[in-house]
């Protein structure tokens, strides 16, 4: 009877011990990700309007299919607005649709971080910078980038910049040009000043605002006016506007994904988007680390550009920067 009782218990024993193995023997939860992933806190962003649309979008990728538990916040303050919050220390990553400066880099040395051991500058794509016109405007849809660059140049047509369409071409309507673009917080604007015009005054009736959204209504409501800004703003509102196709020497391009590229037709307008990774922070924080990897995974920049507007870089540049970031583990 007793060895009948013990034989009853050490079965009990062995089922129970194969059960509880079978529970716990499934999948494992992997560590360098997948949604509900082990990585907890957040990451704060925040730069480049331009941008804005590519970093949230990668965000919200990331968030859902690969750490749950991680916050990725992003901001739009403007490429300048950004730098402002990253130099002491305010951000983790700061995207911008312009170079980091010199000043900004002196700045950031006075903080004690210096490009390349404590900041990493990541390129993420290109873009077309692109010139959009109303619906209705049927006369300038294709112009050459010097008159484009004219046009927007202070006292090239009158010295009080209030410059009319016939300026430009005498066919064209007798009527005021309305120059819209983004301000001085945005990377846009600092491309257009400094690339397009050669760091020479703009026209003083010039509109400049902070939201792109502001500029795309702004064009959609007035025939004659125009305004610049990343192709992708353009791609998301093809109902309300239309680009200007630009003649760089070769006859008029249109700005899209297949033109834009340093070394494709539309180079004369195109440009380097980037993000700026505090190196510091992605050493201190696991999940800065494991989202700035995941921007250049083939699943982040490289796979999402064109749906926000960008043309994306090599795939080798993007591998490049992984393999420097997972040197960081």
């Amino acid at each position: 009877m007793r060895n009948s009782r013990k034989f009853i218990l050490l079965a009990f024993i062995m089922v129970l011990t194969f059960a509880l193995t079978a529970c716990g023997g499934g999948e494992e939860t992997p560590a360098d990700g997948g949604a509900g992933g082990e990585l907890e806190g957040a990451v704060i962003v925040d730069g480049s309007g331009t941008v804005y649309p590519l970093m949230a979008h990668i965000a919200e990728e990331y968030m859902t299919n690969e750490e749950s538990g991680v916050s990725v916040q992003v901001g739009r303050a403007g490429s300048s607005a950004g730098f402002k919050k990253f130099i002491p220390g305010e951000t983790d990553f700061s995207d911008a649709s312009r170079k980091i400066k010199d000043e900004e880099i002196a700045q950031l040395e006075e903080n004690g971080l210096t490009m390349g051991e404590d900041v990493m500058e990541i390129k993420l794509a290109y873009d077309g910078l692109t010139m959009v016109i109303n619906k209705n405007n049927d006369w300038a849809t294709e112009m050459t980038e010097q008159e484009i660059v004219d046009m927007y140049l202070s006292g090239t047509y009158a010295d009080d910049d209030v410059v009319l369409w016939s300026d430009i071409r005498p066919e064209w309507p007798a009527e005021e040009i309305m120059f819209y673009g983004p301000n001085e917080n945005h990377g846009t604007f600092e491309f257009f000043y400094e690339v397009i015009l050669d760091e020479q005054d703009m026209v003083t009736t010039a509109n400049l605002q902070q939201e792109y959204s502001t500029l795309v209504d702004l064009v959609a409501n007035d025939e004659y006016a125009i305004a610049f800004f990343g192709y992708g703003y353009y791609a998301n509102n093809t109902d309300k506007l239309q680009a200007v196709n630009v003649d760089f020497g070769s006859g008029p391009v249109a700005p899209a994904l297949e033109t834009i590229g340093e070394d494709l037709p539309y180079a004369g307008f195109t440009r380097l988007v980037y993000t700026y990774l505090n190196l510091d922070y992605a050493k201190e924080k696991p999940q800065v680390l494991d989202y700035a990897m995941y921007v250049v995974s083939p699943e982040g920049a490289e796979r999402l550009a064109g749906e926000n507007g960008f043309a994306p870089l090599p795939s080798d540049m993007y591998a490049e920067y992984y393999t420097q970031l997972e040197g960081l583990k």
